[in-house]
């Protein structure tokens, strides 16, 4: 089955908390803290991998999480980083974060790489908090959360070269005739339901060609499957346009060319501007031979090199592969490396902020969140009063109350951290 979009879930590891140990060795008074740091939890890596050809893994495994960093430890060790998990896509892939709708990064090539969610940092462990005054620290830092973000992941085919046109005007047939390729080929709409590539051998060069299921009118706003077929075409370098010129239908191969054209137009101005070659098909079953001459002028008029060809007796194949491997040559080179956008989440987003404050509409309570202050909060040792003076002061610092104190806070009203409430006390 060939699966082309998929939507998971990435989870980062979390950061090891640090240690709260002391010296307690015969022969060494006043040991004093010796508290390890945590390790560093796991990041979530996406990886393109030539080994993979479609996002098959991903239509039953929905959540992937790396492994979270361990604890400090006594005797100043650290703790071990959480490994990194790495995901393996095909190259192709694009990374789109779910919520903005944000592209995160373009994997085209293999080995192309991009952090989806960095692991947390770990705690820092409670040697890092003596001092002068403090001497024995009976508290750590905890380790940094954990990230989660879900993803789209969205495959396009990369070929040199795509072949597009309506449904059953021998796309497949040029294909199978052209390259070892085996798609499926019978005398009805839509036996392409999805893409099918093959590698052509033609004199000393060689490319990719793939076959792009059949488009019909109204394709650019999803009829017919259009957009998922269309997004295919964007990889390719150059488009073979296969027209039936034989109207073995009932329709008008210069109408045909035209609605083509047209919705590639509305899907994207950057594929319609793609060098295309357009080739009248099945030459073998037409009675008249005006009626080729007509078309291939009328597709000359409009600026585009046009050939016929039958690909059910290989007449004009060897022609037409010849101007696509032309055609390529001709290109300018082009850098390769396709980077949209690399997200990263914004210092406003009220998660990543250190400190921000506000009033609970349900409950009337004072509240203060941030990211850092969770951080040195899960830190606290609530027995120990040194610890909740670090506290207090990386509040007031921060501007927490004098903020609180602007929104109306006073004396005896209930401040909230987390799922903590205190009476507030002025100095």
């Amino acid at each position: 089955m060939f699966v082309d979009r998929a939507r998971i879930t990435v989870k980062s590891g979390k950061g090891g908390n640090g240690s709260v140990s002391f010296r307690r060795e015969p022969f060494v008074p006043e040991g004093g803290p010796d508290g390890g740091d945590g390790g560093k939890g796991g990041d979530v890596i996406f990886e393109a991998s030539n080994s993979y050809r479609t996002l098959m893994d991903f239509k039953y495994k929905k959540k992937y999480e790396a492994q979270s960093g361990e604890d400090g430890m006594k005797k100043k060790k650290f703790g071990k980083n959480g490994e990194n998990l790495i995901i393996k896509v095909p190259p192709g892939t694009v990374i789109i974060d779910e919520l903005s709708g944000l592209v995160m990064k373009d994997l085209v090539k293999d080995g192309d790489r991009v952090v989806a969610v960095k692991g947390g940092k770990g705690g820092k462990g409670n040697v890092h908090f003596k001092n002068s005054v403090r001497q024995a620290p009976n508290f750590a830092e905890a380790g940094g959360s954990a990230r989660e973000r879900t993803v789209i992941l969205e495959l396009k085919l990369i070929a040199d070269v795509g072949l597009l046109g309506f449904p059953n005007v021998g796309k497949s047939t040029l294909l199978s005739v052209s390259t070892s390729a085996k798609p499926k080929i019978a005398n009805y709409h839509f036996t392409t339901i999805t893409p099918n590539l093959g590698v052509v051998q033609i004199y000393d060069k060689s490319f990719v060609m793939a076959d792009i299921p059949g488009l019909i009118e109204g394709a650019h706003e999803g009829t017919g499957l259009g957009l998922d077929f269309l997004k295919h075409v964007e990889r390719t370098k150059v488009l073979i346009h296969i027209v039936d010129i034989a109207g073995s239908e009932g329709r008008d191969p210069i109408e045909d060319f035209n609605k083509i054209n047209n919705e590639l137009i509305r899907y994207s101005d950057k594929v319609a501007k793609k060098p295309q070659i357009v080739v009248g098909n099945k030459s073998d079953l037409i009675y008249d031979q005006k009626i080729s001459d007509d078309f291939k002028s009328y597709v000359e008029s409009k600026g585009y090199k046009c050939f016929i060809m039958s690909a059910a007796t290989s007449q004009g194949v060897k022609e037409v592969l010849s101007a696509a491997a032309k055609a390529l040559d001709e290109l300018p080179e082009e850098d390769e490396t396709y980077e949209l956008y690399d997200f990263e989440m914004s210092d406003e987003d009220p998660d990543y902020r250190e400190v921000y404050t506000y009033i609970d509409e349900e409950t009337g309570d004072f509240v203060i969140e941030g990211k850092q202050l969770t951080k040195i909060f899960d830190s606290t040792n609530f027995n120990d009063m040194e610890s909740l003076r670090y506290l207090y002061r990386y509040v007031k610092n921060k501007g927490a109350i004098d903020e609180l104190k602007e929104l109306g806070l006073q004396e005896g009203d209930t401040v909230r951290i987390k799922n903590y409430e205190f009476e507030f006390e002025d100095e």
